[in-house]
């Protein structure tokens, strides 16, 4: 459990299914079983993996922070999920 009482472990405490979502990435991005991709809106390289789902944490969408942000801010409709069709 967290004992800290920072803005980041009270987000933690209050969001597991977040946090184990985010530390599911970290753990197979180092094992090489997740490959990070540039954004998928403007094609930069420093990213944030997005999750639309979190009971299917490795399915991320890779967004820079800026439309990462924007996601979160105006809706998933801002940047629907592309299809593979």
């Amino acid at each position: 459990m967290i004992e800290s009482d920072t803005r980041q472990a009270n987000w933690r405490r209050a969001n597991p299914k977040k946090y184990d979502a985010h530390l599911a990435v970290q753990r197979a991005l180092k094992a090489g079983q997740l490959e990070r991709h540039v954004c998928e809106v403007c094609g930069i390289e420093a990213v944030d993996a997005h999750h639309d789902r979190y009971d299917e944490p490795l399915q991320v969408r890779w967004l820079c922070r800026r439309h990462h942000t924007r996601l979160h801010h105006f809706g998933e409709d801002m940047f629907p999920i592309k299809s593979n069709i």
